[in-house]
């Protein structure tokens, strides 16, 4: 019994240690790798510029070393922020939580920003999303977002979107490898978020479950439903899995969807059972799937389309009641998010 009562505070502390741990490598080497990526720039731009310049050819090296550089100076000068945010709401002052979760989603609002806006004239970044997104900022009920997962940048893009035209609180749902960013470590980690794969002990549900039972007005739960970013390679093998649990006329509308992976259904159920007021808002977007290896990057930079994305908000009351309803209706929306992928 001892040891059932010791587990949560054992496995705080141990997790506490582990994020200690690894600010202390990956802070210092992030200020390690300024200097190079720069020396890096340095050199690229001196052996490439004679044969872009006769060439008409598109930089792409330099492109990328530049955004190398410009992203880790900002992840720098993020950090030194968000200390600075730690500092003027520390624990005892005046209604500190609230307040410093509030400086926290402004800074990560404003790093976003300068990020996309870096990202329009190195890499040809435009952005349009249809309808115009409307400014919420705290009114109305809370909303549970499931996007398309596919092409780099995608989630960064969105909760950008979420932030500064419709002023909503993202609470995140990322991979855990996305930890290694010291930046987005520490922001997130301040702000309602969870990393996926969940730790020993708990589902994947579980973890979206608990995040999404804390929505309020103003919130949106944002969730990627098919796990990873969209292959056809992934999504021969999901329709084989499928098959293989048995799902033959699931398996048979996901192989029907060629532009989409069929949605893990079990952390949506899991964020609408524990948010039962929440409307579910659907994302659909496309620009950056067809960049899905080192070649296909290479051969799309500069962007020359736009990325371009559709939404389109069910109230709650019209989500069906219960996981098998859900389930097949969830189906039913990311067959219309694979057929607005495939007009576009």
């Amino acid at each position: 019994m001892s040891g059932a009562r010791d587990d949560g505070p054992v496995r705080a502390v141990t997790a506490g240690v582990l994020t200690g741990a690894r600010r202390i490598l990956t802070v210092p080497l992030t200020a390690c790798l300024v200097p190079v990526a720069a020396a890096l720039l340095l050199v690229v731009t001196v052996l490439s510029a004679p044969v872009s310049a006769l060439r008409h050819g598109r930089w792409r090296l330099v492109r990328i070393c530049a955004f190398a550089l410009f992203y880790l100076v900002v992840d720098l000068l993020g950090l030194m922020a968000a200390a600075l945010v730690w500092l003027r709401y520390a624990p005892g002052t005046r209604d500190a939580a609230r307040r410093r979760m509030a400086a926290t989603f402004a800074l990560l609002d404003r790093l976003l920003r300068v990020l996309t806006r870096a990202a329009g004239p190195v890499f040809g970044l435009r952005v349009r999303v249809s309808p115009a997104v409307p400014r919420v900022a705290g009114t109305g009920a809370p909303v549970v977002v499931l996007v398309r997962h596919a092409g780099p940048g995608d989630s960064f893009l969105l909760l950008h979107v979420l932030l500064d035209r419709a002023g909503l609180r993202p609470h995140t749902v990322l991979k855990r490898m996305l930890r290694f960013d010291p930046c987005l470590d520490v922001i997130i980690g301040r702000l309602p978020h969870c990393f996926l794969p969940a730790r020993r002990g708990r589902t994947a549900a579980d973890a979206v479950g608990k995040l999404a039972s804390g929505l309020r007005s103003g919130d949106a739960l944002v969730l990627f439903p098919e796990g990873g970013n969209y292959t056809e390679r992934r999504h021969r093998r999901a329709v084989a899995s499928l098959r293989r649990h048995g799902k033959v006329r699931t398996a048979a509308r996901a192989a029907r969807m060629r532009h989409v992976l069929p949605p893990h259904a079990g952390g949506a159920l899991a964020a609408l059972a524990a948010a039962p007021g929440a409307d579910v808002v659907f994302v659909a977007h496309t620009g950056l799937d067809t960049i899905d290896s080192l070649p296909t990057l290479w051969e799309g930079i500069p962007l020359s389309e736009p990325v371009r994305a559709h939404w389109w908000r069910v109230p709650a009351a019209d989500v069906p009641d219960g996981d098998a309803a859900r389930e097949e209706w969830l189906l039913a929306q990311w067959a219309k998010v694979d057929r607005w992928i495939a007009d576009h």
